[in-house]
């Protein structure tokens, strides 16, 4: 296995620089999930740590070797693509072991290796079939049987489960992650669905507009969330944004609702606060005018305002609740709920 070094990586096409010297270090045998919106870059830092893309500077060791300059077949990864890249007129087996083919391992080590792979993934009985008689679930085992029998340093998945359905998105990211800790793989795992990189990784590397915005393991993530974009990104529904006046131990909002704090901060903040950690009692701090319910089951979301403001607010109350439109509840912050950033930076105060 490997250990990923990135160092001040940057890449530009012409005059424009998409991804802005990116740092970290990604441990031997760790899972490592890259996370974020679309055209954030995640996909670019991949190809470049896989070679399919060129670095524009900064370097990029891997296992202690400097591999800028080393191409794709000889940095020892394997990646596993979106579309499973496989070739449609040849079997399961075929498919399997073309890579092993081409760099002439010996026939029954090949076989071995396969089998072996196969075994694992639970598609031994596929593999004299073809693709196309595979559902998609059993084509992306195939595209990471294919990876798997390479024994690789890394393993590079981009976006493999985004064209799978709901359901079996989350069986196959539970296999992944067994196949991950049961083969001790260096691994890189590009997403933009938070939900995935969180339940994945051991630490998420939260990207936008081509910056690190932060690099810890998903708690610190959630529970200490670098920037008002990480604290929206991070956690589903989002985190609720609140303008807002620091001083003296209080935060007061902008409809004068005063929450206590222990930051000492003063000015102009933006109050932070998870829809989960809003506590619905009658003597409540916040009041929110009710405009819409989705009923999950296990928990509702309440849509609304902030009382006699136009101030948005979700809150996420457990069970089925039935509370009537334009019906008023209060809520207050649990304990150390309440995030603060400053107002023009939008970084974390701490």
């Amino acid at each position: 296995m490997a250990t990923i070094n990135l160092d001040q990586l940057t890449k530009s096409y012409g005059p424009d620089e998409v991804l802005h010297h990116i740092s970290g270090d990604i441990n031997d045998s760790e899972f490592v999930v890259i996370v974020g919106p679309s055209g954030c870059g995640k996909s670019t830092l991949l190809r470049m740590i896989a070679g399919l893309e060129t670095v524009t500077s900064g370097e990029i060791s891997i296992g202690g070797k400097i591999v800028n300059e080393i191409e794709p077949a000889d940095r020892d990864i394997a990646m596993v693509f979106q579309n499973y890249a496989l070739y449609p007129h040849m079997s399961v087996r075929e498919n399997m072991a073309y890579g092993l083919k081409i760099r002439k391992t010996p026939k029954d080590e090949i076989t071995r290796r396969v089998n072996e792979a196969a075994d694992i993934l639970e598609i031994r009985e596929y593999l004299d079939r073809k693709p196309r008689q595979l559902s998609g679930g059993q084509r992306q085992r195939v595209a990471m049987g294919r990876a798997i029998v390479r024994d690789p340093q890394v393993f590079l998945f981009d976006e493999p489960l985004s064209n799978l359905d709901a359901k079996l998105r989350v069986q196959m990211r539970l296999e992944i992650r067994k196949l991950q800790k049961r083969l001790g793989v260096t691994s890189i795992y590009v997403t933009h669905d938070q939900v995935e990189a969180m339940t994945l990784g051991d630490r998420l590397m939260v990207l936008n507009a081509g910056y690190v915005e932060q690099f810890d393991t998903p708690i610190e993530l959630y529970e200490r969330p670098a920037s008002m974009f990480v604290a929206g990104f991070i956690g589903s529904p989002a985190m609720n944004f609140l303008t807002a006046t620091g001083g003296d131990g209080l935060v007061i909002l902008d409809n004068g609702t005063a929450l206590p704090t222990r930051l000492s901060t003063s000015g102009p903040v933006i109050a932070g606060i998870r829809p989960e950690h809003l506590i619905a009692e009658p003597e409540g701090v916040l009041p929110v005018r009710v405009e819409m319910l989705e009923q999950l089951g296990a928990n509702t979301l309440v849509h609304g305002v902030l009382d006699g403001s136009d101030i948005p607010i979700v809150a996420s109350v457990t069970g089925i609740q039935s509370l009537p439109v334009n019906d008023v509840v209060r809520f207050t912050p649990g304990p150390d709920a309440l995030h603060l950033f400053d107002a023009n930076t939008e970084r974390r105060l701490s």
